[in-house]
């Protein structure tokens, strides 16, 4: 099923929303990641399979999150898996909860 949303296979580029091409190259700058943030699915999975984080750097991004976007994440927070579960997930819950 398609929905208009993932990565274009033509170019590798995935259809991220502004705020998530900025969070994407905060996880790859933060992590010293090799990968090109533009090809971070929005929807895949960050830990895992996916992109293949672990919790050593769940601290590290949340840290990252935290003095850029002034959003703590806590890993006592129930969501905390679900907000960790893809690029998007992250996205909105820094947009939601991040200081204005």
């Amino acid at each position: 099923m398609t929905t208009g949303q993932g990565t274009n296979h033509m170019t590798g580029m995935t259809d991220q929303s502004l705020f998530e091409q900025n969070v994407a190259k905060l996880i790859v700058e933060t992590l010293k990641l090799k990968v090109d943030p533009s090809t971070i699915q929005p929807e895949a999975a960050l830990f895992g399979e996916g992109l293949g984080l672990d919790s050593i750097d769940a601290l590290e991004l949340s840290l990252a999150i935290s003095q850029t976007y002034g959003y703590q994440l806590k890993s006592s927070d129930p969501d905390i898996k679900a907000i960790f579960s893809s690029l998007r997930a992250l996205t909105r819950a820094i947009e939601k909860n991040r200081a204005q």
